[in-house]
């Protein structure tokens, strides 16, 4: 069967490439809004995070029609933590748009899943996007392009991709870098009809359709969804969902859904490259096969990249606990983790010995933060622990993920950064210009060595460099890296916060908190300027006399404090600290409150 009348295409790039609004674009024009001046930008970014942080995190797929032609169209993160939303979403397309900035050119990202689209077999589109930008150069971004399909190994059909030029932004793409003669995006929506392969299986076959998303809907469940590989299934009939442990169970869905828009649509059958989405299986989840009941055919199950980094997530213990928060219970921890487990297959949770704490592994600190990020915003509490490198026993002995990190970097930091990566044992690989003024450098580095690196680059950097690091493999290990000491000022009283007391503080180190704060004993409130932890009574109150003075509190000048995000706070913490994180706060804390008892480990440590 040939199915002529769809096309499935994923959309990749680089993060801040501009996919998810050439999306907007594409559905403006296609006439999905009635009005498309009323629309906001980034349509397919509904997540608040997505948004905040202006990055596609979870894939999302739409739908537009084209000349009697159903275009489905699948949005992919491009952040390289996320990579295992893009290896699920890749099994369903044919074909790949591969977006590229006309300035920037390919960056590490855009090698990234342009690599797993070449694995995949997928069809190429090239869009050199962000025309109207002052500094585009098209043609050697062209060449740059090129260059990274030959050194990716692309097949010879796979390197006769054609090449678009486009402004997302306006809603324009030409064949030439000459925008001036086209107002649409149609050269762009033909060139997809004309390049990527349409649909061809067996609609009389046995059923197949591998679930590589999940999705959850308040009035019909959860949701399953995928590409029909073959055969056809109607509405109420009966399939059997082959998991991935090879138990068959059948089961009825109660609808089927297909995409227009942004617009969930139900179907009364599907067939041969749809994709569609299923409701009513309650037990199915990632890498299931939903095939024919009496001839089941399971299709191998999704492989994703391995974890790289783990965090201990447990219940919060503070004396804060259950202030802020709905869900504080190692019931509702437990229950939420490995919920998400089931959507997210790059990330694994296992139980400990202790039933209050769980272990999650991830790609990288920005794929876990992301989740402890939406899990205090939905009203949990909990505490977690810095984050670790996990590390492979093999026969040729003990292996560690090395990274791939390029950074941009005005002419005058060079040094700085240098002296930062070295004491990281990170190994130069390549120097060179990124632009006026800018150097770009490559470097291989363990993913030890980068933990907390982002805060310090940025910081040294004044905000003008650019990070960006690629998972590269194991190799063995290289030794213990020497980190510098970093001493902490920690709270020995449960109260609030007092100007006062503040005005002493400051002279040890940095603040982290203002007055007004509330704080309990064990409590991180600073940094330290000697590598030492020192305990300070931030709750202590002027002495107070019976002579009356008005400049009582004049002379107390508080330097801002500052204040921790999320992600800074992961990067900070030392391994006998732990990050409190509730709805309103993001705290640092000692993993052991008591002053004496942590005494007490210190010693036994040095002992």
């Amino acid at each position: 069967m040939q199915r002529q009348d769809i096309r499935n295409i994923a959309i990749i790039a680089h993060v801040d490439h501009g996919k998810t609004t050439l999306v907007d674009g594409m559905l403006k024009q296609s006439g999905t809004f009635r009005d498309p001046s009323h629309v906001v930008e980034r349509i397919l970014d509904s997540n608040d995070l997505e948004r905040e942080r202006g990055i596609t995190i979870l894939a999302k797929q739409t739908a537009v029609t084209y000349r009697g032609v159903v275009v489905n169209i699948v949005d992919t993160p491009g952040h390289a933590d996320f990579g295992g939303e893009v290896e699920r979403i890749l099994s369903m397309v044919d074909g790949a748009l591969l977006v590229v900035d006309a300035h920037e050119g390919p960056m590490p990202q855009t090698r990234y899943v342009l690599q797993k689209a070449l694995k995949a077999g997928l069809r190429p589109i090239v869009v050199l996007n962000k025309m109207d930008r002052e500094g585009a150069q098209p043609q050697e971004v062209h060449e740059a392009v090129l260059e990274l399909f030959v050194d990716l190994e692309a097949s010879d059909e796979q390197l006769d991709f054609p090449v678009l030029y486009a402004s997302a932004k306006q809603g324009i793409a030409a064949r030439t870098p000459d925008l001036s003669a086209s107002r649409t995006l149609e050269p762009l929506l033909d060139t997809i009809l004309d390049v990527i392969p349409y649909p061809v299986g067996d609609d009389q076959a046995p059923l197949q359709i591998l679930v590589t998303t999940l999705d959850h809907d308040d009035y019909v469940g959860r949701l399953a969804i995928g590409r029909v590989r073959q055969g056809t299934l109607k509405a109420g009939q009966v399939v059997a969902v082959a998991h991935a442990s090879g138990e068959i169970e059948r089961v009825r869905p109660s609808k089927l859904f297909g995409r227009m828009g942004l617009n969930r649509i139900e179907l009364s059958s599907v067939t041969v490259g749809d994709i569609v989405t299923l409701a009513g299986l309650s037990t199915v989840t990632i890498g299931d096969t939903i095939t024919d009941p009496e001839t089941p055919q399971p299709l191998p199950p999704i492989t994703v990249d391995e974890p790289t980094l783990t965090i201990l997530v447990g219940v919060n213990t503070s004396p804060f606990a259950g202030q802020e928060g709905q869900f504080v219970t190692s019931r509702h921890l437990r229950e939420r983790l490995y919920r998400e487990q089931e959507r997210n297959v790059a990330l694994k949770v296992e139980d400990t010995d202790d039933a209050e704490v769980f272990r999650v592994s991830g790609r990288g600190e920005l794929h876990i933060g992301i989740l402890l990020e939406e899990m205090r915003r939905e009203g949990y509490e909990m505490e977690v622990s810095k984050p670790e490198v996990i590390l492979r026993q093999t026969p040729e002995g003990l292996m560690e993920p090395m990274e791939r990190l390029f950074l941009d970097v005005p002419d005058e930091y060079v040094g700085t950064v240098m002296e930062l990566l070295g004491p990281r044992k990170a190994v130069m690989v390549a120097m060179g210009q990124a632009g006026p003024n800018q150097t770009r450098l490559e470097f291989v580095i363990s993913a030890r060595g980068l933990l907390g690196f982002r805060s310090a680059f940025i910081n040294q950097t004044r905000g003008y460099g650019v990070m960006n690091h690629l998972f590269a493999g194991y190799e063995p290990y290289t030794g213990a890296i020497d980190e510098m000491p970093r001493g902490a000022l920690v709270a020995i009283e449960t109260g609030t916060a007092t100007s006062y007391a503040l005005d002493n503080a400051q002279e040890r180190g940095v603040l982290f908190i203002g007055p007004g704060t509330p704080v309990y004993a064990g409590m991180v409130v600073g940094e330290n300027s000697r590598p030492t932890d020192l305990e300070i009574n931030v709750c202590k109150k002027k002495h107070v006399t019976n002579m009356r003075n008005a400049n009582a509190e004049e002379g107390i000048r508080l330097t801002p404090p500052r204040t921790l995000t999320l992600d800074q706070a992961l990067e900070y913490v030392n391994a006998d600290e732990l990050v409190e994180i509730t709805p309103k706060n993001v705290r640092l804390r000692k993993a052991t409150l008591d002053p004496h008892q942590r005494k007490r480990e210190r010693i036994q440590r040095q002992a």
